[in-house]
């Protein structure tokens, strides 16, 4: 706990098998509760993640990354967390800033914390590919300009949220792909939740999940979709379902069909 918050890490899993350990092992003792959701992986996820100790949902098909997150929510929620991080299993992101994204939103200022991997100046030694540095500034530039808040960085994996932000964001409006990251950030920015950043190292290797270049051009174009459906929204001249108050949230529909739990009794 911090400040008497219930934390919960959620990680959306597929194919995570060579760096999930390392990831679990490496998250603080502050978490209270750990879920992973695995998308219906084809190696040893589920069953590693369950002798881990780690509270295990498993899709029954692949259905993408959007739809894992719904799913990592919504349980995180029904376990009673105050807050939730969010951490890829890939080991992309070090999971020893877990403590420090929970407490901004423990503190009560901020409902949704990025961790950020433009501030400071890690991302191209990382080995971030120099397109995808490009394409992040460019695309948060845009952003920044549109959805009127300013944000060193849209587009990484790795942030913490309050619970009132997940019960009240429209997510199961939002695409089962990897714009759903970036849809997040638009309705928070839409529904008025503040959102902070801090400081994160990224590591771009061998074992570490990414996108290919014709996946990251469909997400951006995506994010740019995203950016002109929120000015619109907001100006009024379109009504668009992921904005709306009345959208469908994780806490309405509790649709378990489509996955199974495997998880350790204690």
């Amino acid at each position: 706990m911090i400040n008497g918050k219930r934390i919960a890490v959620v990680m959306p899993a597929y194919n995570a098998e060579r760096t999930l350990e390392q990831t679990v092992r490496g998250l603080p003792d502050v978490v209270d509760i750990r879920i992973l959701v695995d998308d219906s992986s084809n190696d040893r996820t589920a069953a590693l993640s369950k002798e881990l100790g780690v509270t295990t949902f498993v899709h029954d098909a692949n259905y993408g990354y959007g739809r894992n997150q719904q799913t990592c929510y919504r349980e995180a929620l029904a376990a009673g967390a105050d807050i939730v991080v969010m951490v890829h299993p890939d080991y992309q992101y070090t999971p020893a800033l877990v403590a420090a994204l929970a407490g901004m939103v423990a503190s009560g200022i901020y409902d949704m914390a990025l961790a950020s991997r433009i501030l400071g100046a890690g991302a191209l030694q990382g080995g971030m590919p120099l397109y995808k540095y490009i394409a992040n500034r460019l695309l948060t530039a845009f952003q920044n300009l549109f959805l009127g808040i300013k944000l060193s960085e849209y587009h990484t994996g790795f942030r913490a949220f309050s619970r009132k932000l997940l019960e009240t964001l429209p997510l199961l409006e939002n695409s089962d792909d990897f714009v759903f990251d970036n849809q997040m950030i638009a309705q928070a920015a839409m529904f008025g939740f503040p959102i902070g950043e801090i400081s994160c190292p990224t590591k771009y290797f061998k074992e570490a999940s990414s996108i290919n270049f014709r996946r990251s051009v469909k997400y951006g174009l995506g994010v740019l979709a995203t950016t002109l459906t929120f000015f619109a929204h907001k100006r009024g001249w379109i009504h668009a379902s992921i904005f709306k108050p009345t959208g469908r949230t994780v806490e309405v529909q509790h649709d378990t069909d489509y996955y199974s739990e495997h998880a350790p009794r204690r």
